[in-house]
This record gives C-alpha cells, sequence and structure tokens, in this order.
C-alpha cells in the first residue's frame, strides 16, 4: 500500500468493484418504435433514400453549443436537423426494460428511474458528421444522453464516445434500432457517413430519485481510519523545508466531469456514487464533515507534438489542441480551485473560490487520464520547451473535521465567513464569534484579496464593531485597501472610530494606505481620489469621530499622491509623462476640494507648493487640475482652494512666453535624465551642443541599443539611424525640424492655457 493516507484512501476506492460502464448499447427490434412526421407521415424501417430526402425538405442545418454561444458550422457540426414539434414517436414496453439496463450497466442505483426527454431528430447525409464535442445539460436532473439510430442501409457515420482515456465505437443497423446510452461528460462524434443515410433521435437522460449506494461497512471504517491518520500527521514540506501543520482538509477528486447546474448528490455518474457514498460514511465515522465540489483544474506538461519532426522548430500555438498528437513528458505545474460546493443536504451550489495544496488532494483516477476540456499547446519559446495546457473540471469530496468547519467555509467563501460571524453577534454568541475570528488569521488576507473587496468591507465593517475587541477588529479589516472606502461607510468607520479610538483607526487606515501604494494607481484608485469629496462630505456629516477620521484619509491620499506625482514633474517633457499628468488633474482636485471641506490648511499649502515645482510638468497637472474644477456645476465643492494655484500657474506660463523664441539656427536639446553613464555623457555633449545636426558614431550593437532606447524613451527630436558599414557599425544621430515645431505648439498651448486662465479665473491681464 501507498506511504501517506491521502494515497491509501485513493487506492482502497480503486480497489471497488469492476467499474460501471460510461456508455452502453443495446438493440430493439424494428417492430418497437415507430416514428411519424408531420409532412412526411410514418417512417418505413429501414428508412428509404427516397424517405431521406423528403426528411431534409423539412429540416434544416443543426446547431451547436459553444460557450455562451449557439452556432452554426457545417466545419464542426455537418447534419439536419427536423424540427422537434414534427416529429410523433411510440415506443413499445420494450424501451422501458431497456432503460432500466441501461440504468444498471451506467452504475446508477435501481431504485433511481431514468426518464428519456425526446431533444432532436438528425439526418445524416453522406459525408456529414459531427466533430468531437460533448453535451450541454439541458436540465438540473440530466445525466446522459441516449442515442436511438433508426434502422437504415448506410455505413460509416459511427458514434465514438471516450471517457478514462478509452474509446468505444458504435455502429448503427439495417434491421434493428440501436441505442447508445452515455453519460453528459463523455466526450463522443459521429465520424462522416460513408453511404446512405444515417439518421438519429436524441434523448436527455433525466435522473430521478436518490443514487446512494449501499456502503461496505469494512471499507467505511479503513477510509475512516485514513482520515484520522490524514488530519492527525503534519505535512511534509518540498525542498527540505520541514513540517507544517496537519491538513485542514482532504479533497477526493472523482473520476467524472461536472458543471456547476449538473452538481448533485443525487446525479453523480458511475462510481462516483458508490465512492461518495463510502466517503460520507467514512466521513461520519471520523467525525468530519463533507461537501460536493466542482473543482476547475490546469496542468502544464512538457509535450512534443508527434506531428513535428523537429521539436525546436519555429514557435506555434494552438487554441484548441488536440489532445492525441502530443505525447505528455514531465508534469511542470499544476493547479486546482475549488470553484462550487454543495453541502450534503443539497441545494443549490455555493460559489466559493478555494485553492488547494497537493497534501490536500487524493484522486483514485489522475487527471491526465481523463480528457480535458480544453487544451492549448505552445511550440519551442527559446528558453523553455514545447508545453500544453490541459483544463479539466471534476467533482470532489471535501471533507474536513467538524471542529475546523467554520475556518473551512470561511477560508472557501469570506463573504460566508462576515455573515456567520454577524449571525453569532447578533445572538448573543460574542465569545464564539470571537474565536472563530482567531481561527481566520492564517489565511485571512489571501481570502479578502481573491473576494470581492467593496462589498466584503461593507459587511467586515458592520461585523467587526459587535466584536468589541480592538486587535480581533483590526485583524479582519487589515487585508483591505484605502481606496475601497465608499460614502456607504462613512458611518460605520465613524462608529468605528467612537469604539476604539482615534489612533486604532489611524494606524488602520495607514496599513490600507500602504496596500494601495503596493499597487500605485489603477483607473479605479485614480476615479476613487477624484471621488474624495463625496466621500469626506459623508464622513463629516457623522459628527467629530467621522471629522478626525476623513483628515486622516486626506492626509494618506494627499502623502500618496504628492509621492507618487513629484518624482515626474521635473526633466524633459515627453507625450507619455505629459498624458500621465493630465490624467491626474481630476484626482488632484479631488484632493483639493477635499482638502478645503475638512479645512486641511497644510494639504493646501503643500499642493500649491507642488503646483510650483521646478520644470514645466507642474504646469500640465495644475491645468489638468483647474480644468477638471472649472468643468463641473456650482455647488459640487469643487472650485475652493484653487485660487493660489491658478494664480501661479498664471505667472509661470507668462515667465515661460517672456522667454526669448529659439533662434532659427539653435539646436540644443536638454539630454535625459536619469543614466550618468560613458554614453550618456557623450550623447549629452551632443545634444548640448546648439551648433551640430548630426553625428557619427561606430558603436557595437548593444551600446546602439543603449542609444537607441535613451532617444526614443525621451521622445528626442533625433532621428538615428545604423550605416551596415565596417566593423563597428556606425550609428548616425541627426537632429531634426520637429525640434522647432514642439516649442511653437508648446507656446499656442501656453497661450490658450493663460487666456483660459484670465477669462474663468479671473486672473488680471
Amino acid at each position: 500500500m501507498p506511504g501517506t493516507a491521502r494515497e491509501r484512501l485513493a487506492e482502497l476506492l480503486g480497489e471497488l468493484a469492476e467499474l460501471p460502464a460510461s456508455s452502453v448499447y443495446r438493440k430493439l427490434f424494428m417492430t418497437d418504435l415507430s416514428v411519424a412526421v408531420d409532412g412526411l407521415g410514418p417512417l418505413q424501417f429501414p428508412v428509404s433514400e427516397e424517405q431521406a430526402i423528403r426528411l431534409r425538405g423539412l429540416g434544416h442545418r443543426a446547431r451547436f453549443g459553444r460557450g455562451e454561444q449557439t452556432l452554426t458550422d457545417p466545419e464542426v457540426r455537418d447534419t439536419w436537423e427536423i424540427p422537434k414539434d414534427l416529429v410523433r414517436i411510440e415506443w413499445t414496453h420494450a424501451f422501458e426494460a431497456v432503460l432500466e439496463v441501461m440504468r444498471d450497466e451506467l452504475g446508477l442505483p435501481p431504485h433511481c428511474e431514468l426518464t428519456p426527454d425526446f431533444h432532436s431528430m438528425l439526418l445524416y447525409e453522406t459525408g456529414q458528421f459531427f466533430v468531437t464535442h460533448q453535451d450541454s445539460e439541458k436540465d438540473d436532473s440530466m445525466v446522459g444522453t441516449l442515442v436511438v439510430t433508426l434502422p437504415s442501409a448506410h455505413t460509416g457515420g459511427e458514434l465514438l464516445i471516450e471517457h478514462l482515456g478509452q474509446t468505444a465505437e458504435y455502429r448503427g443497423s439495417k434491421v434493428a434500432v440501436s441505442l447508445v446510452a452515455f453519460y453528459a461528460d463523455c466526450h463522443h462524434q459521429v465520424l462522416p457517413v460513408k453511404t446512405g443515410n444515417r439518421i438519429t433521435l436524441t434523448y436527455n437522460l433525466l435522473l430521478a430519485g436518490d443514487n446512494g449506494a449501499a456502503v461496505e461497512d469494512t471499507l467505511a471504517g479503513e477510509l475512516a481510519a485514513c482520515l484520522d491518520e490524514h488530519f492527525a500527521t503534519p505535512v511534509t514540506l518540498p525542498y527540505g523545508g520541514g513540517r507544517a501543520d496537519p491538513p485542514m482538509r482532504l479533497a477526493y477528486l472523482l473520476d467524472h466531469e461536472y458543471t456547476a447546474r449538473g452538481l448533485s448528490w443525487n446525479r453523480l455518474k458511475g462510481a462516483d456514487g458508490d465512492r461518495a457514498a463510502l466517503l460520507r460514511a467514512a466521513a461520519d465515522r471520523a467525525g468530519c464533515d463533507v461537501v460536493l465540489a466542482l473543482a476547475e483544474i490546469q496542468e502544464t506538461w512538457d509535450a512534443i507534438d508527434s506531428d513535428e519532426e523537429d521539436p525546436y522548430d519555429d514557435y506555434e500555438e494552438s487554441d484548441d489542441a488536440d489532445d492525441g498528437q502530443y505525447v505528455l513528458q514531465d508534469l511542470i505545474d499544476s493547479s486546482i480551485t475549488l470553484a462550487h460546493w454543495v453541502g450534503p443536504g443539497g441545494g443549490r451550489s455555493e460559489e466559493i473560490s478555494l485553492t488547494l495544496r497537493d497534501a490536500e488532494v487524493a484522486a483514485t483516477t489522475p487527471s491526465a487520464g481523463l480528457t480535458p476540456y480544453a487544451s492549448e499547446y505552445e511550440g519551442y519559446m527559446g528558453n523553455y520547451g514545447n508545453t500544453l495546457d490541459r483544463w479539466y473540471r471534476r467533482a470532489a469530496l471535501v471533507i474536513w473535521p467538524r471542529n475546523q468547519g467554520f475556518a473551512n467555509r470561511a477560508q472557501a467563501s469570506a463573504v460566508w465567513a462576515l455573515d456567520e460571524l454577524g449571525e453569532m453577534i447578533r445572538a448573543g454568541d460574542v465569545k464564539n464569534a470571537h474565536d472563530a475570528a482567531q481561527s481566520l488569521l492564517p489565511f485571512w488576507d489571501a481570502t479578502v484579496r481573491s473576494g470581492p473587496q467593496g462589498e466584503l468591507l461593507g459587511r467586515a465593517l458592520r461585523t467587526v464593531e459587535g466584536l468589541d475587541d480592538a486587535e480581533t477588529a483590526a485583524m479582519l479589516l487589515h487585508p483591505f485597501q484605502l481606496e475601497r472606502l465608499v460614502p456607504d461607510h462613512a458611518s460605520a468607520l465613524a462608529d468605528l472610530a467612537a469604539r476604539y479610538g482615534e489612533t486604532w483607526m489611524a494606524a488602520l487606515l495607514r496599513a490600507w494606505s500602504k496596500k494601495a501604494r503596493t499597487y500605485s494607481y489603477s483607473p479605479e484608485s485614480l476615479e476613487w481620489l477624484s471621488g474624495l469629496p463625496r466621500l469626506c462630505t459623508a464622513l463629516l456629516a457623522t459628527g467629530s469621530e467621522g471629522t478626525t477620521t476623513a483628515r486622516h484619509v486626506l492626509d494618506l491620499s494627499w502623502e500618496w499622491f504628492e509621492g507618487e506625482v513629484r518624482p515626474l514633474l521635473t526633466g524633459p517633457s515627453t507625450s507619455s509623462r505629459d498624458k500621465w499628468l493630465a490624467d491626474r488633474g481630476q484626482p488632484f482636485a479631488g484632493i483639493l476640494t477635499a482638502a478645503a471641506q475638512t479645512g486641511s490648511a497644510v494639504v493646501l499649502e503643500d499642493a500649491a507648493k507642488l503646483g510650483h515645482a521646478d520644470g514645466d510638468q507642474a504646469i500640465v497637472l495644475v491645468m489638468a487640475a483647474l480644468r477638471a474644477a472649472g468643468a463641473v456645476p456650482a455647488g459640487s465643492g469643487y472650485g475652493h482652494g484653487f485660487d493660489e494655484l491658478a494664480v501661479g500657474c498664471a505667472e509661470r506660463i507668462r515667465t515661460s512666453l517672456a522667454q526669448p523664441r529659439r533662434a532659427p539656427d539653435d539646436w540644443s536639446i536638454e539630454p535625459p535624465t536619469g543614466c550618468t553613464c560613458d554614453l550618456c555623457a557623450t550623447l549629452g555633449a551632443f545634444l548640448q551642443d546648439p551648433e551640430r545636426r548630426t553625428f557619427e558614431w561606430p558603436l557595437a550593437q548593444a551600446k546602439r541599443a543603449h542609444v537607441h532606447a535613451r532617444i526614443e524613451g525621451a521622445e528626442l527630436p533625433v532621428r538615428h539611424e545604423t550605416r551596415r558599414q565596417g566593423r563597428p557599425f556606425t550609428l548616425v544621430l541627426t537632429k531634426t525640424e520637429a525640434l522647432f515645431e514642439r516649442e511653437r505648439l508648446a507656446r499656442e498651448r501656453n497661450e490658450a492655457d493663460l487666456a483660459w486662465l484670465t477669462k474663468t479665473w479671473k486672473i488680471p491681464v
């Protein structure tokens, strides 16, 4: 037997009796079925060529589903579909008996009932086919598909069904009705019809009744012992990393693919039902809870394309890789994430997100032995070999000790955790709420980061007040970021400041601000800063605690904003830098307005100093802020604290316009900053020389690349070309007329800005 408890558990479950089939085949007499089609009448078996032609005249090209789309593409599905409402079907009692046999062979319990739900009638003419695909679940109780092939004289058109690496092939008959039932997750295809016509009826197979299996007592006991050992044994970390605490959970992967819609204890397929029943019994003996989950699995393999003569040929990529043409070598990486789960009582699946560690996973069948629902192949990239990514959806039985139930559920869903803590507090069970909250400490930050932070913050603010414990409250709120605060949070935030004190609140807000700086500026962050006045208004309305909190939020926002912006206010102007600064005009205006609202003279004074920073880039920032303030309706809060900025900006523009125009023979260019190497020193000397327009510079390739990067990064009006003669090649630099054009455009922009300032902000001329 294998060494670890989870490996022994997987092997024990693999030793069950012979696995049930994933697809089954039966025949019935032609007299057991009658089919009539409106506009054609009763079909005569075997179906003749004449009737097939008339049948086609009633049909249309069959469609197929791809994700959320329904498509028609004869390169994928080339067949005719007869409208369902035209078809009349009658079976004898023999059909019910065959369904019972199929149910048993598929491994479904005898007390369950398979109900056929007619879906479509299809006609495959000579040459028509359907490529490999899976059937979507058209009903919550659908477990499989039944394909009934009507008697006709045809060759080809075989139905190929794949599962667990095995492919079964089924042919129709001229003298009998052929029936094939298979699970919905099985990949299958219809090969091209060679001669004649293949006519089929397809049904969705719906399962009714509880498919729980009888449990073998001894085996359940052995599995329970494996669970006890698993949850008591510390995890050995890889690469000599020592040992960690025992696992919090065990996820046993089942063999079939499921979707969120089809995830149900009552619709487990094949051996999955038997194994689930055993593990539920074992979990109960071991004092554990169990849920049924949907696992999303990704594996990255080192792979060889068997169609390529040289595995190191040019890069190739395929979004829909045909796994059959690739030979798997070594598993490079894998990840398993639980995306939904259903409790033992059933009901709708709950959306979650929980990434599993290897030490928490067991499987009798490795994923590599299954058919992925998607694949993507990448050829040789130069720094690593050919890789094949494969994705799977498997059900999993997730088991944990009952005394760790809260922590397990909380790690999968922060929303659930906060709601549960809130319920405990409202019920007066504050001590248990405190203990439960403390159990979140090892993973809470990561869980919140992967969840909907905006929704979570509101819940968390309401919850932590009832804990009446400053340290635990700070721990629960620690993962959030400052820019998640919205006006609706103001009342709860002020209440927390009143309960836990200003020092506590200041420390919390600073921790949030540090997280915001880690991610720098995103569009959401800029939008939040622009809306800062609304947040401050809401906080000021809550009283003294809210006012103090608003000032803390403002100070941290300004500290964050100034630290990002000030370094870019010096050095040469570039289009990208000017755009970056212009995009921060509205956030700057938001901060200034919030400073006026809260009476923060310090921020207003610092903002005025920022507007007077060296370099013309400050004009770009200040003008963007002034235009943002001047473009909003009166009474919106903008306009306060901007006068000094407007006056200072006008003075700077006038000073710039007073400078003499560049002489027509002055070719001097301000060199870029940031590098002091010898190459940049030589480049700088050429740029600053007012008389030199060209420079021929013999340089090796790496040095040429550095000079290219410096010129392009600073958007210098210098053309750079390489003359490929001699060794090393010669870099030829030429100053262009764009130097004068840029200065002309800058002067025109300054004149327009000054005119707008004097008109909008009433600045004397």
